[in-house]
Parts: C-alpha cells; sequence; structure tokens
C-alpha cells in the first residue's frame, strides 16, 4: 500500500514538474495579486486526485518564476538542474544534520565547505556551516564576534550574556539583514557607528573608519564590511580596514553574500582583494551558486569562539565524533540537509562551470546597462560593476513617483521582474542578474519590456 502511494506521487510528480518547466518561459514573472482557496480545514482524508488538483490548479499557477532566467528582482538565483536533483534527495532522505555519528551527511557538509574555501581562494583555516541564508549567517557573525569582544572583557556572553559588555559597532553600508541581525542578538539595530562613504559610491572610507577606531571609548569593537553592496555593488578596502581592525582589537566581518563569487571570475581584481583577512564571512548559496532556498553559508577562523557561542551539554546528545557537532556551531538543532545541493552542485560543475554562469550573468548586465545608457528615455544612474543595474525613466516630469510607476509597469507587464531601490536620494529601478538559464534572447525580451514600458509612459505623461 505504502509502495503504492509513493509510485504514484513520483508519477504526477514527474508529469507536472516537466510541465512547469516547459511553460516556465511562457508564464507571467509574478503573480502581483494571488487569490488562495479558503482556509477551512478538511476533517478527513483527502483522494490523492483532489489534493493533486487543488496544488496544480490552485497554487502552483500562482507562484513566480523566479527560478526561471527573468526574475531580476533582488539577488535571486534560480535552481540549477543539479542541486534539484540533489534537494529532491534532500527531503526523501530527511537527514537532520545536527550530530554525526549515524550517516555520512555532516561530513558530506564538512567538505561541502571545505571546498567552497577552495572555490573563493581562502586559507584553509576558515571553517564554516550551512545556514537557511545571509540573515543566518550574519546572526552567527553577530554572536560570535560578542563572544569574541566578550572574552576581551573577560566576559562570557552565551553564559552571562551583554548587560557588562562595552561594544562599538562601525558600518558604512550595512545590508539590512545585517541590521536585523544586530537586534537579534542583543546588541541593538539603532547602535551602529556608521563610517563616511566615498563619493558616489557605497565603499566605505577607510580615513573616516580610522577616525572612529581611534578616537572611540568603547573596550571592544566590531567593523561590519561589505563586498558587493546590495544596490551600488562596491568593495570596500578590506586590506586597509583588516589593518585597522588589527591596530585596534576589532573583529572584522565582511557580508560578501554573492560579491564574493568575483573572486571565481577576476582572482586577481584588487576589489575583493583582503576578504581572506577578514574573522567572519557570510555568503549564499541560493544566490549566485543556484542552488535552492534555503541556503546560506558562515565562515570564520575561529570556530572554537562560535562554538562557545552555540554549544550547549544535554547527556542524550554526546557522541564520540572528533568534530564539533553542527548543532554546536550554528542557531539550529534540528538541521535540514541542505549542503548535499551545495556539494553535489560543486561537484557536477567545478570550478570553471559555475565561473562560466557568474561571467555570462556579469556580460549580460553590462549589455543591459549599455542599452538603458544610450535609450532616450531611461537613465542609467551608477555604471554597473559587476551583475546590477540602477536606473531610473527621465522624461519632463521626472520624480520617484516616475519610477515606481515605470516599475509597475515591468512587473505587471509579465515578462521581466524587477525591484525598487534608492541611489543618492533617488528612486531608482535595480536589475540584478544571477540566474545560470539567463541567456542572449532573454536580454532582448527585457529591452522589448523596457521600451514597451517607456512608451507608456510618454503616453501617461503626454510627452
Amino acid at each position: 500500500m505504502t509502495h503504492a502511494i509513493w509510485e504514484t506521487l513520483l508519477q504526477n510528480f514527474s508529469d507536472n514538474a516537466k510541465r512547469y518547466l516547459e511553460d516556465m518561459p511562457k508564464r507571467a514573472i509574478a503573480t502581483l495579486s494571488p487569490t488562495l482557496p479558503s482556509a477551512d480545514l478538511p476533517q478527513g482524508v483527502q483522494n490523492l486526485d483532489s489534493t493533486f488538483a487543488l496544488l496544480q490548479n490552485q497554487v502552483i499557477p500562482q507562484m513566480s518564476a523566479s527560478a526561471g532566467p527573468r526574475y531580476w528582482g533582488f539577488v535571486t538565483g534560480g535552481t540549477n538542474p543539479i542541486a534539484a536533483y540533489a534537494d529532491w534527495w534532500v527531503t526523501l532522505l530527511d537527514q537532520n544534520v545536527a550530530k554525526g555519528g549515524d550517516s555520512a551527511a555532516s561530513d558530506i557538509e564538512r567538505q561541502a565547505i571545505e571546498m567552497l574555501v577552495e572555490l573563493f581562494h581562502l586559507p584553509a583555516d576558515f571553517k564554516g556551516l550551512c545556514t537557511t541564508g545571509a540573515t543566518a549567517s550574519n546572526l552567527l557573525a553577530v554572536i560570535v564576534a560578542r563572544q569574541f569582544v566578550g572574552n576581551q572583557q573577560n566576559i562570557d556572553i552565551a553564559k552571562e550574556g551583554l548587560a557588562a559588555l562595552d561594544i562599538e559597532v562601525f558600518s558604512a553600508c550595512p545590508h539590512a539583514s545585517m541590521i536585523k541581525t544586530l537586534g537579534l542578538g542583543g546588541i541593538g539595530q539603532n547602535q551602529i557607528s556608521y563610517v563616511k562613504t566615498l563619493p558616489e559610491s557605497e565603499q566605505m572610507d577607510c580615513d573616516d573608519l580610522a577616525v572612529r577606531l581611534a578616537g572611540s571609548n568603547a573596550k571592544s569593537k566590531i567593523v561590519i564590511s561589505s563586498a558587493a553592496t546590495v544596490t551600488g555593488t562596491s568593495f570596500d578596502d578590506f586590506t586597509s580596514i583588516a589593518k585597522l581592525c588589527a591596530q585596534h582589537n576589532a573583529w572584522l566581518h565582511i557580508d560578501a553574500a554573492f560579491g564574493i563569487f568575483k573572486r571565481l571570475i577576476a582572482p586577481n581584481d584588487p576589489c575583493h582583494q583582503g576578504i581572506e583577512l577578514a574573522d567572519s564571512i557570510t555568503l549564499d548559496g541560493h544566490k549566485w551558486l543556484n542552488v535552492p532556498y534555503d541556503c546560506g553559508v558562515f565562515l570564520t577562523r575561529h570556530q572554537t569562539i562560535l562554538q562557545q557561542s552555540c554549544h550547549v551539554d544535554a547527556p542524550y546528545l554526546k557522541n564520540n565524533s572528533p568534530e564539533p557537532d553542527f548543532m554546536s556551531l550554528g542557531i539550529e538543532n534540528s538541521r535540514r540537509f541542505r549542503a548535499l545541493p551545495v556539494w553535489l552542485t560543486l561537484k557536477h560543475y567545478g570550478r570553471h562551470g559555475i565561473a562560466e554562469w557568474i561571467l555570462r550573468n556579469v556580460q549580460q548586465a553590462k549589455q543591459l546597462a549599455q542599452f538603458i545608457d544610450g535609450h532616450p528615455d531611461y537613465e542609467l544612474v551608477h555604471p554597473c560593476q559587476l551583475n546590477v543595474v540602477l536606473f531610473r525613466p527621465v522624461l519632463a516630469a521626472t520624480s520617484d513617483d516616475l519610477s515606481q510607476a515605470c516599475l509597475d509597469m515591468i512587473n505587471k507587464d509579465g515578462r521581466l521582474f524587477l525591484s525598487p531601490g534608492k541611489w543618492q536620494g533617488k528612486s531608482i529601478i535595480r536589475a540584478a542578474l544571477s540566474n545560470w538559464q539567463t541567456q542572449y534572447e532573454d536580454m532582448i525580451i527585457a529591452e522589448q519590456v523596457l521600451n514597451d514600458a517607456a512608451s507608456k509612459l510618454r503616453k501617461a505623461y503626454s510627452v
């Protein structure tokens, strides 16, 4: 009986997954006004056909095509086929990678981390784990950094709390998730001492950082730096920042969620030199590695301090593993086997295969930027430096409202999805190309969408 159910489920999934993949290029990229069935709870077990119909007819058609080649909002990758295949097995295997000793799952995760460290040309003393995403990784950065500065002040933060801690946090353009995790970590969202940025950039001004660190009366200091800020894709001067941190015994965390991938296509580019000097690094697998949600990675050169922050003893959890268990290194005790898609992606595509789609996205972003820069109805508001394109419409009535109206037209069209942003105080439209599937024909479609939106705007504003 059980075997028959699995057979039916697998066959249904196979048939409908094929149909979904075939239809993806033709479907609307986003569902802007979804309408779900009622939330009434059934009283009994439903037959499989009605459950299949519910999912296929009322749920899946209302999902976004975020896995597809023209979802350019936020910074969103799409699941590569090998990672998707691995993720199917993750669900079927249903491993809890909290502790080792009963399967190879923990060893797979350690190997995945080792390969990522090698992929990004980082020193081998970086250790870490897979998390649910950059937010969880940034939270671990806060947790291990506060333990580090607590140790400087002879306070075991994990055991005694933050009450007696004297700390100052410095950053220039922290990601929203970084600000959020400072609140979750008990330091406070409003406790950042903001460092100046260089003109027309989101890059941290190292001279200003030097002045602020020297003038700080805090007993301990944390510096949060960025490898590709989310809007301008600016890289901080990590080598100079690391020297300042060493002088002031400050913890250096680098949020490199997608910027670290530049190391694959331009290993000698000075913009990312010095990332290896960080105390901790955040990166995102479900961005440019194109593995499924949810998957981030946290790396640190201070695994012992991370373990001090996260470990709790319990008799029923003890084993004889020589390596620290992942439940003692991260937030969750119950942990999905999310490392398997990372591991299999790295094993299948290798360095050059992954670098190929990253380089293609960068070239495509520059092509889009060139198109916008030459368009009479659009303004390229910042040079394209990586995979993000920042622009806004320019008509006689250029305004923030016009940018939003243009964005609404683009997204309602259904062939392309972009997200809003701010640059130098102006409302802008932001395109981030991070999907392994994006091809030349997608760029042509995107140009058509932008031309159509510009034409509609001209008519609406009688220009």
